[in-house]
């Protein structure tokens, strides 16, 4: 034994080669400040020693390392700036001396190596990967950039433009994608990683191999030529704002400090990042970015602790309805190996349905993410039939029929007296409480909600809705099965439009306010995406989502919360349904649509809709950027807090994580408890209060108040 410590161990494995093999405890390998603090002294002392002639990197876990740990790392980030630069150099300090060491080094990665795992193999001299690798520098989607030498590095490996695009997307690339642009050696199966990796060190050590000459590459300045460097960064640096829009700080950061250490050698380099590793650590965006990765730990290890607990083994699942939603659903059981039956009584919807989920199988064999083979394999775990009797082994079945009470009431009522007892019925309802559908069930303990979010396919998000008598095991099992279907799933308790519907609405309502006050609609949307950074403005939304679809949910939600959301006298939306522009569905909406080279359909400014809603808007009227912004989304941050208020949702987490997959919250204000926090909730209150005289939905409950004078706030340091 060469060295051992509780995260590693080090010995001779063929000669006077020598394995650094990871295995920290837990069922994942992260690098942890102790864990560093180890290896700096491993380091030391096995660089010291005279027979270690070449040394390799492995994992005894599943993956190498999958990066730092960021439950550790992000209390570190409150320190002082001038602090962080001193912590983070004595981490980076660590990696040089990996690079540093007196003979040759690979890394042997199998699974995943991302965030520090990726910028330990990068101080290596050699890198043979499994053809079970991906690789990746995910820091972006922290709100931060690469920390241990990655963007110093990478560059100097596989070239500055190839390296800007793996930090600013923070994508896993696999093991092929990374030989192709020279992030690693070569690629073996998986059983033969070790003896390759060994066998590229022995060549090293008998001078076949220059690994002096590989090491030096990294340690020298770029490759460009000034002219090549201000076309390069200038243009990197241009894509990123374009698609951020200057909301996220990380990828500008991570192009600027490449662009500052082109010409640096690795001591100056690394000065460089440190520095700028440290400015972007302390930035709200790193705060709210950080904070959903941790939100979304703990609303996973919520639904696994729910799964966990669930009797019910769901072999067997059936969608009622097809069509998109229902063609979504089935697919998406299909794909993740829940074998479905997709029911109706429509043979044309059941071909709209599988055509559905063949057209997304379609793309991914397309894109090469899939072959044929599979392709006709998960097609064949789908069974459309127009017969109820295939429905009879079902353990669980979504009904996915029209969003009318009386049809769905109908339709659940005649399917439990049909299927065996226990068999669990869920609605894919998106407003209609729960609790009255089930009033047509004698066994409303086995049903509950399951509300999915269109497109199916790429929404992470599940709202699960327990009614009043839902019984646990219920809730359990189907937590369970949307954790199968590889969804995030939130448990929700029963209201109109149950959590992410019942806080939209109120969004859309002050929306068509400011719209019948005179209010541009399409300078709306460019605020409400461009400034505050939602994907889409709401009338873009309402188009999408449907008009006709949101004027019949502003019914519903005005029957349900007739104080608060009673419908409008003056409604753009139900204008505009009595219009039958119902929006992208028949390419009329408030925006008129076409499709563009690719198929995608465009909005454009329709001079049909301005003209229609001029009967029931007055003059038209400028209103500033931040006015637009406090009218839409006061109303949306006041039903957040009343739900939290009312038990609807659980937990600031469940909520923000609920927010930011169902609907697109803004990533980088971290949801909306977490943009509460950040404004202040003393400063929401007096906001909402200048607007109060509005209606309702501008005005906070006493509860908020009272949270507002004690100086509530709802996450801690550490994102809990």
């Amino acid at each position: 034994m060469l060295y051992k410590s509780e995260s590693f161990v080090v010995d001779f494995c063929k000669g006077k080669i020598a394995e650094f093999k990871f295995c920290m405890p837990g069922s994942v390998n992260k690098l942890s400040q102790q864990t560093l603090k180890e290896c700096a002294n491993a380091f030391k002392e096995l660089s010291q020693r005279g027979d270690i002639d070449a040394m390799v990197f492995t994992s005894d876990k599943e993956h190498f390392i999958i990066g730092a740990d960021i439950f550790e790392f992000l209390p570190t980030f409150q320190r002082p700036e001038e602090e962080l630069v001193g912590w983070i150099k004595d981490a980076t300090d660590v990696f040089d001396a990996i690079e540093d060491l007196p003979f040759p080094t690979a890394s042997a990665i199998h699974g995943l190596a991302l965030g520090g795992g990726c910028e330990w193999l990068l101080a290596t001299d050699f890198r043979l990967a499994s053809t079970t690798a991906k690789i990746g520098l995910p820091e972006v989607k922290l709100g931060i950039m690469p920390g241990f030498g990655g963007t110093v590095r990478l560059p100097r490996l596989i070239g500055a433009d190839n390296a800007m695009t793996w930090i600013t997307t923070g994508k896993e690339n696999r093991a092929d994608e990374a030989l192709k642009v020279g992030a690693v050696d070569g690629v073996v199966a998986p059983e033969k990683l070790l003896d390759g990796a060994i066998s590229v060190l022995e060549q090293a050590v008998a001078g076949k191999l220059d690994w002096r000459a590989k090491r030096q590459v990294k340690l020298a300045p770029l490759k460009m030529n000034r002219v090549e460097q201000g076309m390069s960064f200038a243009m990197a640096e241009g894509m990123v704002m374009g698609k951020t829009k200057g909301h996220y700080p990380a990828p500008v950061m991570a192009v600027k400090t490449i662009q500052a250490a082109a010409n640096a050698t690795r001591a100056e380099a690394m000065a460089i990042e440190n520095a700028n590793f440290a400015k972007l650590a302390k930035t709200p965006e790193a705060a709210a970015q950080t904070g959903i990765f941790l939100a979304d730990q703990y609303i996973k290890g919520v639904a696994k602790k729910q799964a966990k607990a669930s009797t019910v083994d769901i072999k067997q699942a059936a969608v009622l309805g097809a069509g998109i939603m229902g063609g979504g659903i089935a697919y998406q059981s299909a794909y993740k190996g829940t074998p479905i039956v997709m029911k109706d009584i429509n043979q044309a919807a059941l071909d709209l349905g599988m055509n559905e989920a063949a057209t997304i199988l379609g793309k991914k064999v397309h894109r090469g993410h899939m072959g044929m083979d599979k392709m006709v394999a998960t097609l064949g775990k789908i069974k459309p039939t127009l017969e109820d009797r295939d429905l009879d082994h079902a353990d669980i079945v979504v009904e996915a029929v029209v969003e009318h009470p009386k049809v769905k009431q109908t339709v659940l009522a005649s399917l439990e007296a049909q299927l065996p007892e226990g068999t669990i019925l869920t609605s894919n309802t998106s407003t209609i409480r729960i609790d009255e559908l089930a009033s047509a069930l004698k066994h409303p303990e086995h049903f509950c909600g399951m509300h999915f979010f269109n497109p199916v396919p790429k929404m992470p998000l599940v709202e699960i809705i327990r009614g009043e008598k839902t019984s646990e095991a219920t809730i359990n099992a189907v937590v369970d099965y949307a954790l199968k279907l590889g969804k995030s799933p939130i448990v929700v308790n029963d209201c109109p439009g149950f959590f992410v519907n019942r806080v939209l609405f109120p969004y859309f309502a002050g929306f068509s306010q400011l719209v019948v006050e005179g209010a541009d609609f399409t300078k709306i949307d460019k605020v409400m995406e461009n400034v505050f950074g939602w994907p889409m403005g709401p009338a873009y939304l309402l188009d999408v989502v449907g008009i006709d679809t949101a004027n019949h949910c502003t019914g519903v939600m005005a029957d349900g919360f007739p104080e608060r959301m009673a419908r409008q006298e003056k409604d753009p939306v139900a204008v505009l349904a009595q219009a039958e522009r119902f929006g992208q569905k028949n390419k009329v909406g408030f925006y008129q649509y076409a499709p563009d080279r690719k198929g995608r359909l465009k909005k454009s400014k329709d001079a049909a809709s301005v003209e229609l809603l001029s009967s029931i808007c007055e003059a038209s009227k400028e209103f500033d950027k931040q006015t637009i912004i406090e009218r839409c989304m006061i109303p949306m941050l006041n039903e957040v807090l009343l739900c939290l208020q009312e038990g609807i949702v659980a937990s600031a987490q469940e909520a923000d994580m609920a927010l930011i997959y169902g609907i697109g919250f803004p990533p980088f204000r971290g949801g909306a408890f977490r943009y509460l926090d950040q404004i202040g909730l003393a400063n929401f209150v007096a906001m909402a209060d200048k607007y109060a005289h509005l209606g309702a939905i501008y005005q906070v409950s006493e509860q908020t108040r009272a949270w507002a004078s004690e100086g509530k706030v709802f996450y801690s340091v550490e994102g809990q």
